[in-house]
């Protein structure tokens, strides 16, 4: 009895010393980037063994069933950012988790020739590194308002950009320019390769971004590397979100394109190093920009140089290209991908992707892409040359949707319909988003010469997004003063961005925007648009403030009625008329002021 006593004691104090010794998992948010790094090779970003083709690190997270294999990359010493290193023996790896509780990785970094282009797991030669094993658990974000953190990753639903476990829907609308945000001083091995002065484009000099006039916009506490460098940048997006904005378009490689001076390698004239130091500069504004509620619009090339890497096909360094980005930029959870800008030929660009080039990259993305962003295709802006591309890709699955063009504003909300019905027909419904309105030399002028915005607000901002668009981008044009490649100050558009917002917050406040479809002739008048949801909800636009009617013959009931000022935002106003009756039709009365501007009228049937 007295040895039985014994034993019981013996393995009761050896489990409580295990339970003392076993240490505490490290913790980390839920739509939070979990950053993980491992000592490996001494390497370099010139070093004759390439760390970015010969080394091949993949990341395996696992939680219950749910089990992501990420791509990982080669990190120098693992601060670049800080100390603009281009050696060291640091691997990186960057996962957001999508779910709460416990989670192991394995991590493997191998080496041979090419082995990064490789997709069989045993290709080449296991190579030692730290950290290899572990565990870690996940609890709930503490993050809330706009920061992507708080809702979690933007797929595409119904047309729309949707948030992928809430099932909320989400609207952009923002800046289409510069083009070349990230050509800004303050990266690592950034300049202008070659001026422009070229008919066609936006004139430039040697002069690239410093974001001077927004230094006012960064905030004690926001982002900056290397004592103080980017608060031009930082607080540039400050100032966007102020006004209510979500999204920014970039570049990621215009070598042979307009402003020649963004690429993420170390040399434009050698595609298989990168540089390490200016693409975690690259991240930290990436973050920033999450954090904000701004989605990274990433445009891949450019027309001019789309034929660059293997000849437009996705070969050795388009897959080595797209594959760098994802690993040290897709964990990001507001992003899309875009193919490229005015992708495929036209008479400007003859040399161009053809059509199984173009499918094929945007096959390979979605084959190595995990986490399912949005992949948008850019097009040209008019007739034939837009629609010969799109007739031979409308339909295909692994296309999203469009990134449209348009070079006559009185005719975006036509194109945005006619090509969301087209890709319905064809099985699989577009998202269409109204990125870049021309004409191509004016665009959106700044305020100054274009106070109120009044055609871009009525053709193209509630005419596209009544049009069913999934939002907005404004283009600044290749000949204003300001224009697509030396924008410093958006405050230059101050008033658009304001019009802008008062659209968004409309549709997200009152319209089950996803659920509505274009019905533009319920209204007696050819510049009228008009939104529904059958029998539910009704939303016009009337271009003046004379009396208008709407065409309620095919549905019954009671519906309330009330106005929206586009110039003014704010609450919803009254009219003449407060209720209609479905069954004939009827008119809209009056609304709350008679000053000849446009309003807003939205019909909803009582709860």
């Amino acid at each position: 009895m007295k040895n039985l006593l014994l034993l019981a004691s013996i393995i009761l104090f050896l489990s409580c010393g295990e339970k003392e010794n076993k240490k505490p998992l490290a913790e980390y948010r839920q739509w939070h980037t979990v950053t993980l790094s491992f000592e490996g090779p001494d390497t370099a970003e010139g070093d004759d063994e390439n760390p970015f083709l010969n080394y091949r690190l993949s990341v395996t997270f696992k939680n219950g069933e749910n089990e992501y294999t990420l791509p990982g990359f080669y990190a120098a010493d693992g601060n670049a950012a800080e100390t603009s290193a281009d050696s060291g023996n640091i691997w990186q790896v960057r996962f957001t988790p999508d779910r709460e509780g416990e989670w192991s990785y394995t991590a493997t970094l191998y080496k041979g020739e090419n082995i990064a282009l490789s997709d069989n797991s045993n290709d080449g030669t296991p190579v030692e590194i730290t950290n290899a094993m572990g565990d870690f658990k996940v609890v709930p974000s503490d993050k809330n308002g706009e920061d992507f953190r708080a809702h979690g990753r933007l797929i595409t639903s119904n047309g729309y950009f949707q948030f992928k476990d809430s099932g909320k829907y989400w609207i952009k609308g923002g800046a289409d320019s510069p083009e070349n945000l990230l050509a800004y001083e303050d990266f690592d091995g950034t300049y202008r390769m070659q001026t422009s002065n070229d008919d066609g484009e936006a004139k430039t000099n040697d002069t690239i971004h410093s974001y001077t006039p927004h230094l006012k916009d960064w905030k004690e506490g926001d982002p900056t590397w290397q004592n103080g460098k980017g608060k031009g940048l930082i607080g540039a997006l400050n100032y966007l979100s102020s006004k209510g904005m979500n999204v920014v378009y970039f570049l990621t490689n215009n070598i042979k394109g307009d402003g020649k001076d963004v690429w993420p390698y170390v040399s434009p004239d050698d595609f298989t190093r990168f540089d390490v130091s200016k693409l975690e500069q690259w991240e930290i504004v990436f973050q920033h920009m999450q954090s904000n509620g701004i989605l990274l619009h990433m445009v891949l090339q450019e027309t001019e140089n789309e034929t660059m890497l293997d000849g437009g096909d996705t070969g050795p360094l388009r897959q080595l290209y797209l594959r760098e980005l994802l690993a040290r930029f897709g964990h990001h959870l507001g992003m899309n991908f875009n193919l490229g800008e005015e992708n495929g030929p036209a008479n400007f660009t003859p040399i161009a992707q053809n059509d199984e080039q173009r499918k094929e990259m945007t096959r390979f993305i979605t084959k190595i892409d995990p986490y399912d962003h949005p992949i948008l295709l850019h097009t040209h802006s008019h007739e034939p040359a837009r629609t010969n591309v799109l007739d031979s890709i409308v339909g295909f699955t692994d296309l999203d949707g469009l990134s449209l063009q348009v070079d006559k504003r009185e005719g975006a909300a036509e194109v945005v319909e006619t090509w969301k019905n087209r890709s319905r027909e064809a099985g699989h419904e577009w998202m269409i988003t109204m990125d870049e309105i021309g004409m191509w030399h004016t665009g959106a002028r700044s305020d100054s010469l274009d106070g109120n915005h009044d055609t871009l607000r009525r053709y193209v901002l509630w005419g596209t997004l009544l049009s069913g668009a999934a939002g907005v981008e404004w283009y600044f044009g290749a000949n204003n003063r300001y224009h697509d490649l030396n924008t410093e100050d958006w405050r230059s558009r101050d008033r658009l961005w304001e019009i802008t917002d008062y659209a968004l917050h409309f549709f997200r406040t009152y319209l089950p925007y996803w659920e509505m479809r274009p019905e533009h002739g319920l209204i007696n008048s050819k510049e009228a648009y008009c939104f529904r949801k059958t029998g539910e909800t009704y939303a016009a636009y009337l271009p003046d403030s004379n009396p208008y009617t709407i065409d309620l013959s095919g549905v019954e009931g009671e519906y309330t009625l009330h106005w929206y000022d586009p110039l003014k935002g704010r609450e919803l106003q009254q009219g003449s008329i407060k209720t209609i009756q479905g069954g004939a039709i009827q008119e809209l009365g009056l609304p709350p002021r008679e000053d000849k501007q446009d309003w807003i009228v939205l019909l909803r049937k009582p709860q």
